[in-house]
């Protein structure tokens, strides 16, 4: 029996060294609300009022240090935008934070942003283009790329 289609990733729950430092990231820079705390060592954050999209400890973790290259674990947490606008101004608040990024790439079906939280954990930033719109081979299937995306434009975008 196939999976529901409406069936989506709920939240991420992450290990981190410093709360505060990851609320610093995730809120202060990107913008998500904390919606709770328990004590100092976990915090719930989200968008739109959810109960939460994010989680953070520091239960096992308080002073860690992120993986070594060369290790299996998370290698990006993505969050969807609304739309093109949306994306820029996360770009414009990542740049003036001076965060540095990872990448930056246009998908074809996606324009998306790559960096890394305090913690080094990495972070895409995206917004999907219209399924009408996705590349498409001549038999119909995806024909997604991995082309360069102008920044510049998606922060001009932002204040059409």
């Amino acid at each position: 029996m196939p999976l529901h289609p409406n069936t989506r990733v709920g939240h991420i729950h992450l290990k981190v060294s410093d709360v505060n430092r990851a609320i610093a990231f995730y809120s202060g820079v990107l913008g998500f609300d904390v919606t709770q705390r328990y004590g100092r060592q976990a915090a719930f954050l989200s968008a739109g009022g959810y109960h939460h999209h994010i989680g953070l400890n520091s239960w096992e973790s308080a002073g860690g240090t992120p993986p070594p290259p060369g290790h299996t674990g998370l290698y990006h947490t993505a969050f969807l935008y609304p739309d093109r606008a949306s994306l820029g101004d996360a770009l414009a608040r990542v740049i003036e934070a001076g965060i540095d990024l990872d990448g930056a790439a246009d998908h074809g079906v996606s324009e998306a942003i790559y960096l890394r939280d305090p913690d080094g954990n990495g972070v895409e930033l995206y917004r999907d283009r219209p399924e009408s719109e996705w590349p498409r081979t001549a038999n119909g299937d995806l024909a997604m790329d991995n082309a360069p995306l102008d920044l510049q434009a998606l922060l001009d975008d932002r204040a059409s």
